[in-house]
């Protein structure tokens, strides 16, 4: 096993900017690590999250050299966003760790509000999900992948729709999704995933 201190790369989430990420950029960069992040446009659902992921490939090939490792992070249907970069666009090949902190990995509820297609995707058992998790550990079983939540999430419904049959779960009890990028607790258990050793065949 290897332990080596990469770029981060943050991605938010709906209704979100990179402002979304003050909180926890300012910490891992205090703690000596080089975040990145960018806006997604749109940031509202009204784009399919396929394109969305497109946009995230574009940024990392315009950021980094090509076989740079990086460590990649989603916040929210970011999580859903950087999974496709990562399971449909070859993100594995650079990305060492992984953390998906409270995406709606098996839908939510709260995506039956709206119409927009984006939102549509993120709905319980629609097709975006379904093809996505199918082969969730052929595609994402080589990397850390690191999954953080919480049960008092009301905008992930179910709350424990955010876990994978993968990687780490980290459960913590935050007392709502907006809190889930700023509080201390998760982001000590960000920076100990972005400190954990990867397997050295990577």
């Amino acid at each position: 096993m290897i332990s080596q201190r990469n770029p981060v790369v943050l991605v938010h989430g709906i209704y979100n900017t990179t402002a979304k990420f003050n909180t926890m950029t300012n910490y891992l960069t205090q703690l000596g690590w080089s975040v990145y992040c960018f806006n997604l446009k749109p940031n509202d659902g009204d784009g399919h999250l396929e394109n969305l992921a497109e946009q995230v490939a574009n940024y990392i090939t315009h950021t980094f050299a090509n076989k740079q490792p990086f460590d990649l992070i989603g916040f929210s249907m970011g999580g859903l966003i950087t999974r496709y970069y990562l399971q449909r666009l070859g993100g594995v090949k650079q990305v060492h760790r992984y953390i998906s902190i409270s995406a709606p990995n098996k839908g939510t509820l709260t995506a039956y509000a709206l119409s927009r297609p984006g939102i549509r995707q993120m709905r319980p058992n629609s097709q975006f999900l379904q093809q996505l998790n199918h082969d969730i550990q052929d595609t994402l079983g080589g990397i850390n992948v690191t999954i953080i939540w919480t049960p008092y999430d009301l905008m992930i419904l179910p709350a424990h729709s955010s876990k994978l049959n993968l990687g780490k779960q980290i459960k913590l009890p935050v007392l709502n999704h907006e809190l889930m990028v700023r509080h201390p607790r998760i982001l000590q258990a960000v920076s100990q995933a972005l400190s954990e050793p990867i397997c050295s065949s990577r």
